[in-house]
């Protein structure tokens, strides 16, 4: 249950921040709102994943810019997960469309700033879902 919830809690956040940041951000389906939601679950998917494999990973590696930086350096993080994730999702061996996943355009401070948007949708979304769902 608590994983069903983390899943549409993300996908969730991916979708507001796809709305907040307009056209730099965009959840690329089949153009039906069905399509748009199951893309949007799958990102969250494998958004999820590469946040449970690769992330401890860089995050040991850059230990040491987490102690001079006071963790700042976990923005970062973040938007190379986020990264990560476009380059995944965007790939024509992960469905039939050529265009299919999440995208973000116009640079790497769009990815940071698309990482930030989803952090914190993410943590307003669950401060807001009773305890024993989010936990």
């Amino acid at each position: 249950m608590k994983l069903v919830a983390r899943i549409l809690i993300t996908a969730l956040a991916i979708g507001l921040s796809a709305l907040i940041l307009g056209s730099h951000m965009d959840v690329v389906s089949d153009g039906t709102t069905l399509g748009t939601i199951l893309a949007a679950v799958v990102v969250a998917v494998v958004y999820g994943l590469v946040h449970m494999i690769v992330k401890p990973i860089v995050q040991l590696i850059s230990l040491p810019l987490y102690i001079l930086t006071l963790g700042l350096v976990s923005l970062l993080v973040n938007t190379l997960m986020l990264w990560i994730t476009t380059l995944i999702t965007n790939q024509s061996w992960f469905s039939d469309q050529p265009n299919w996943g999440l995208e973000v355009t116009g640079g790497f401070w769009w990815f940071v700033l698309a990482a930030l948007v989803i952090s914190v949708v993410q943590t307003i979304l669950l401060a807001i879902l009773p305890k024993r769902i989010s936990d």
